[in-house]
């Protein structure tokens, strides 16, 4: 199994690193100044499930080659940077491989389809809290760590397969799921819940839930979302629905939104994507998703703050 990883940052810097350290075949493609780090100190991982520390293969963009040498492409990109990453990867895909995306969300895969067609994009998302640190360093937050993918059409079953079998050694957890698309709708659920709120709030769970109405307000945009996933049918499964309520209301915890990370750093933000594209398909069912729609409304506002230099 010949994995490509689009870049090197939290969630491809993590996984590239665990399956090369693996065994598996591993190329990292990277810009110059992120070759010059990983050819100078190697790949580095801090991680509470042990350290990666280990030369790595790279290559650039204009050095891609469309010869059939990689199998599986794992894409990890925010999805600000999707139109950017579908071209550095096409030589790859023109030569035979199929994308993994780690994206979060839904959308990017109506633009992968049209890019690549559907029989080569995969079905797939993670769960981790990485982040690339100034030095170089990917840095996973917590213990969570795990990848799931599956096949969109019977005919990928075999790829899917034998990706797992390369990665069973790898030191994260893998599940293959039947139906992925039900698993990436329960995600988006999560996700667009937890940045909606700890974003309009601008702080985390345990914050959000000391306030008198936070846990109700909290609640109410997790139906919201919920209820857009049903009308889509993939409404959540009754127990990935009650993990996603504990998660969001968990007293004292920490955890927050990267989204919320980048927007108090100033940079970018995945606002659309997520938050944004769920209001839309919630409006486009004919349901009100007030809580949603304010919260959009917020990452719109510092969207337009910030492209005015404020």
């Amino acid at each position: 199994m010949r994995v490509l990883v689009l870049g090197a940052g939290g969630i491809g810097g993590y996984f590239g690193g665990r399956l090369a350290e693996a065994g598996a075949d591993v190329t990292f493609l990277v810009r110059p100044g992120r070759a010059a780090q990983l050819a100078a100190g190697g790949l580095v991982v801090r991680s509470p499930h042990g350290d990666i520390a280990r030369p790595v293969r790279t290559v650039a963009a204009d050095a891609l080659a469309g010869d059939g040498r990689h199998d599986v492409v794992l894409l990890t990109c925010k999805s600000y940077d999707l139109d950017d990453a579908i071209a550095a990867i096409a030589p790859a895909m023109a030569g035979g491989a199929a994308v993994l995306p780690m994206l979060n969300g839904m959308r990017h895969l109506d633009r992968l389809d049209g890019a690549f067609g559907a029989a080569s994009v995969l079905g797939g998302l993670c769960h981790i809290a990485a982040t690339l640190a100034p030095s170089g360093e990917v840095r996973h937050l917590n213990k969570l760590h795990a990848l799931t993918l599956g096949p969109r059409q019977p005919s990928q079953a075999a790829l899917v397969a034998a990706f797992a079998e390369a990665a069973r050694p790898a030191h994260f957890d893998l599940r293959v799921a039947e139906d992925p698309i039900q698993d990436m709708w329960e995600k988006f659920v999560l996700l667009a819940t937890m940045a909606a709120m700890t974003c309009l709030m601008r702080g985390n769970v345990g914050q959000i839930m000391a306030a008198d109405d936070g846990e109700a307000l909290v609640l109410a945009a997790l139906a919201e979302a919920d209820a857009t996933a049903a009308a889509a049918g993939h409404a959540s499964r009754p127990a990935r629905l009650a993990q996603a309520r504990a998660t969001l209301t968990e007293r004292g915890s920490v955890f927050a939104a990267s989204m919320l990370r980048d927007l108090e750093r100033g940079g970018p933000i995945e606002g659309d994507h997520v938050v944004g594209d769920m209001l839309a398909r919630a409006r486009a069912a004919g349901l009100a998703a007030p809580m949603l729609g304010v919260a959009w409304c917020h990452l719109q506002a510092y969207e337009a703050r910030r492209a005015a230099g404020g």
